[in-house]
């Protein structure tokens, strides 16, 4: 058994890279020609390099606490809101769908899919904000999930396009990478459309609510929205060489968007949220600087807890 498992691992990146130039795009990163990892290291035989950085992001614990992250509502009473975990499957999930109808990297998109937000802290959007102000506050450099999310990766020793890629998903950068790409608008079409089912089933909206141009143009449904937006991402993708959404569909998605921002993630209930979040933050920022707790580990002790973890600490300072 161990020659034939010899034999297997002898011969996995040939036909691996075989493979990938019989099947891949032209456009397509190629698994074994990554720019690499900051740290050399000895490459596993039987998996690829983004293969590998997968793996480690599925065992790590950053990503395994983003099952006890609020992605919108902060603790619902229900079994069936989205996490941050469930939002970044979610995410994965569709974005590997449209890397292999483009025929690029899925190994690669999914690494980056997986790891986008292991950075984002407690509390959802609003956690988020309130950790932001409160380091400005106190003169500091502000907080940016995927600024955090890229020092773990880092810390990880992934490779150098799933780095770019988690950096990138979000702010003013562009992925280097068609995949990074994919993830970037990818993570949109995910976050837009669960959150909307999220805020129905939470009372925050009603169906009827829903901006009804912008719904008859994408779909009445989550997943007709969704299946929407993959395929025209694809097509016009396909036709531009490039990752792009058709300008009609893409001013769609923006302006529900923009409509989720205003009725849910800015709205009543969502400032209620935030006051909670923001509270609960506050304690823990102001009670760890004012012990004397470098910043840098007191922001990565924050980002990194769950919604309960943080509001039990909270309620443990004096």
């Amino acid at each position: 058994m161990p020659e034939l498992a010899g034999r297997v691992a002898d011969a996995f990146e040939g036909l691996v890279r075989e493979h990938e130039e019989r099947w891949l795009s032209p456009l397509a990163v190629r698994s074994y020609e990554s720019r690499g990892r900051n740290l050399p290291e000895e490459e596993c035989r039987l998996r690829t390099p983004f293969q590998r950085d997968r793996d480690r992001i599925v065992h790590c614990k950053p990503f395994r606490r983003l099952k006890s992250k609020t992605q919108v509502f902060i603790d619902p009473q229900g079994d069936h809101y989205r996490t941050r975990m469930t939002h970044t499957l979610e995410t994965t999930a569709i974005a590997r769908g449209v890397a292999r109808a483009l025929r690029l990297n899925e190994d690669l998109t999914e690494a980056i899919g997986l790891g986008h937000d292991m950075g984002h802290p407690p509390f959802g959007h609003a956690g988020e904000a309130a950790l932001d102000n409160l380091l400005r506050e106190h003169g500091l450099d502000g907080f940016r999930h995927n600024e955090e999310s890229l020092r773990i990766a880092q810390e990880m020793n992934l490779t150098a396009e799933v780095c770019d890629g988690i950096l990138t998903h979000t702010g003013e950068q562009e992925p280097e990478t068609l995949e990074g790409r994919i993830v970037r608008i990818v993570d949109r079409v995910a976050y837009i459309n669960h959150d909307i089912d999220d805020a129905i089933r939470y009372g925050t909206l009603a169906p009827g609510d829903l901006p009804a141009e912008e719904i008859a143009l994408l779909g009445e449904t989550g997943s007709r929205r969704i299946d929407r937006l993959v395929h025209d991402l694809v097509e016009t993708s396909a036709a531009a060489g490039d990752i792009r959404q058709s300008e009609e569909i893409g001013e769609a998605m923006l302006s529900l968007r923009a409509f989720m921002f205003e009725h849910v993630y800015l709205g009543p209930d969502a400032r209620r949220e935030h006051e909670r979040a923001h509270e609960a933050v506050r304690r823990i920022v102001d009670h760890l600087l004012e012990r004397g707790d470098p910043v840098d580990e007191v922001v990565d002790y924050v980002a990194g807890m769950t919604d309960r973890f943080a509001l039990a600490y909270a309620e443990t300072i004096p």
